[in-house]
């Protein structure tokens, strides 16, 4: 479990392909930029932009993660070197910030638009309309590893398709401490939904006809 608080950020700095070649999957090889290595162990779970990956070897400052084709069908930004969001397992000892997050991304969304507000900045994305039941006003979702918070939703019916468009309020701090500062119209972004929200549509949905 982890808590959408972004602890490092840190740097892609290679993609190897697993030895039965891209479709395997893909070795990173991590630098953890300010995040402390030395209580991981082999086995431990790391977020990476908001992806649960298992840490298969790690030096003093960086570490090696092997990503499945799976992984890398259903998430953005761990296919190639660049900055990342950070953020290791959840300890009982520590105080939870942010929200319960699982690391299973749910979906891609699109930046619809990022822009300057005053001081802070709006994002605006696009989820896949399946998600959209789980998205709601004041609620909790996961973008790029980072816990926020929705102050805006509507359900939409274009002609390219249904879609459900969240507006998201980013704090300066919130921008200088993750890799969010990068994101663009265009953008696409690892998603997961909130895990009580998740249960609830289920309990509802047993038994329905």
């Amino acid at each position: 479990m982890f808590t959408g608080i972004v602890a490092a950020v840190g740097k892609i700095s290679s993609v190897q392909a697993l030895e039965g070649g891209l479709e395997a999957g893909v070795r990173l090889d991590i630098d953890a930029g300010g995040l402390p290595l030395a209580d991981v162990a082999l086995g431990d779970s790391i977020a990476i932009n908001g992806a649960c990956m298992t840490v298969v070897a790690r030096t003093d400052t960086a570490f090696k993660v092997d990503v499945s084709r799976e992984s890398l069908n259903c998430t953005a930004g761990l296919d190639s070197p660049g900055e990342v969001n950070l953020e290791k397992a959840l300890t009982l000892a520590e105080r939870l910030g942010g929200h319960l997050v699982s690391g299973h991304v749910d979906g891609l969304g699109l930046v619809h638009r990022f822009d300057a507000v005053g001081e802070s900045w709006e994002l605006v994305i696009d989820a896949p309309h399946d998600l959209a039941k789980f998205l709601a006003f004041k609620g909790s979702v996961v973008v790029n590893g980072v816990s926020l918070t929705v102050n805006r939703v509507e359900d939409l019916d274009l002609a390219s398709g249904k879609l459900c468009r969240f507006s998201i309020n980013l704090i300066p701090h919130t921008i200088s401490v993750t890799t969010l500062k990068h994101l663009r119209a265009g953008s696409k972004v690892n998603l997961e939904i909130d895990l009580i929200a998740r249960y609830v549509e289920r309990m509802l949905s047993v038994g329905k006809a």
